[in-house]
């Protein structure tokens, strides 16, 4: 899924206007939702669970145009339910966000040598 919008910062411009309180309101309501689908996705106990926490994540990251963190949500929905690498990504995607930055951009995973394997 490929969305070409403005970074999520401009889509809550858009909507906030000129109020700056509104503006961080929003960001606000992003991040606490974002954490709270993070945080279902770390205590799900079965597959079903982490899918459906990481749709509603991807979801939410899709409907701000968030290209980084959905592009997160894909490589966890693509994995192994509950890893812990991918998971921390994502709570760091979401600590730079909420440091300020606009839409920080996933590293790009490492690629696994064959003697890693």
């Amino acid at each position: 899924m490929a969305y070409l919008g403005d970074p999520i910062d401009a889509q809550l411009a858009a909507v906030a206007g000129s109020d700056p309180a509104l503006f961080a309101e929003l960001r606000g309501a992003f991040l606490d939702s974002a954490r709270r689908q993070v945080d279902l996705m770390r205590r799900s106990r079965c597959d079903g669970n982490w899918s459906m926490a990481g749709m509603r994540l991807k979801g939410l990251a899709a409907s701000f145009h968030a290209q980084g963190l959905m592009r997160l949500v894909e490589q966890a929905l693509a994995g192994a339910p509950g890893d812990p690498a991918v998971l921390r990504k994502i709570a760091m995607w979401l600590d730079d966000f909420s440091a300020g930055a606009q839409d920080p951009a996933p590293a790009d995973p490492a690629p696994i040598s064959p003697d890693q394997a």
